[in-house]
């Protein structure tokens, strides 16, 4: 009897037709002086494959593309190590107050997963304060259809380690004028901040609005280390997201560094080749179970039969 309702039990699933979406990861990954050098290393350019197809949307920060072949050589080469899916890229103009260093934001995403809706080049300065960052956030808005939280906004920023302090304090309204334009709270800033050990004093985080302003969730712990030199340890990397309708859209304790280093089993020097920063990471939820319309009918009748045969 026991047999025959296991039996009957994995047929009414087979019929109930339960799907569920996925987790969706968004990742944020400085790569060090990204572009057409670094890009001709076939084993950093593999590791940085293997990386970037983890994740779902995947911010890229300090790519140098001068020539404009770098990333399209990455993006076609996660495309190919993935063929289950489809890969895209937005990015943004070169940035930086200097000629002769100037980086890009660029996201790197999976068509099946999102797709971009909106993008906003943040203006080279602020109202009362001219210039307030070296490389202003590229924002982009996300569809994610598959997730419970349904659509999203991704606020990027590299701030300048001599002036992260300023910088992270200007992300405040930025968050507060991406939310008044594209009327929304689904708010999500990332990126390296640089918030940590020399750069962002604990006596001046009473002056960075991200962090004394309420309803901000800083996701990556203070004590987490984003670097992989075994000789530093600070949290330069991190997520922070909006409201608390978002953030419980996040899988709890997800949040995290990826220690390429120790999974795909490199010494210190390797994964230095690939970058000096772990990328972080953070899912959102996927969408609830969905069973078909006649689950009810099917289940009683189940439990009809169940009944029967432990009679019988």
């Amino acid at each position: 009897m026991r047999s025959s309702s296991l039996l009957l039990f994995s047929v009414l699933v087979g019929v109930c037709e339960v799907q569920a979406a996925s987790d969706l990861r968004v990742c944020a990954f400085n790569l060090q002086h990204f572009g057409e050098s670094k890009s001709k290393k076939s084993k950093v350019m593999l590791s940085l494959t293997r990386i970037i197809a983890r994740c779902d949307v995947c911010l890229l920060q300090e790519v140098r593309d001068s020539k404009e072949k770098a990333v399209q050589k990455l993006l076609d080469s996660i495309n190919r190590y993935d063929s289950k899916h489809e890969y895209k890229a937005v990015a943004s103009e070169r940035l930086g107050r200097s000629e002769s260093y100037q980086e890009q934001y660029v996201f790197i995403y999976r068509t099946g997963s999102v797709t971009v809706t909106g993008q906003y080049q943040y203006p080279d300065n602020l109202p009362g304060d001219v210039d307030a960052f070296s490389r202003e956030p590229f924002v982009v808005r996300f569809k994610a259809p598959k997730t419970v939280i349904k659509e999203f906004v991704l606020i990027p920023q590299h701030t300048t380690p001599t002036n992260a302090t300023k910088e992270l304090d200007a992300l405040y309204d930025v968050l507060l004028h991406v939310k008044k334009m594209w009327k929304t709270e689904n708010l999500m800033l990332l990126g390296d901040f640089n918030a940590d050990c020399g750069y962002l004093a604990k006596k001046n985080r009473k002056n960075v609005r991200l962090i004394t302003e309420r309803g901000l969730y800083w996701l990556i712990p203070e004590k987490t280390d984003t670097t992989v030199r075994e000789s530093t340890s600070c949290a330069y990397d991190r997520i922070v997201v909006y409201g608390e309708r978002f953030s419980r859209a996040v899988v709890p304790s997800s949040a995290k560094p990826f220690n390429f280093q120790r999974e795909y089993k490199l010494t210190e020097e390797q994964a230095l080749e690939v970058s000096d920063h772990y990328p972080v990471e953070v899912l959102l939820k996927g969408k609830a179970l969905r069973v078909s319309s006649n689950v009810g009918t099917l289940l009683a009748f189940f439990s009809y039969l169940v009944f029967h045969m432990l009679t019988w």
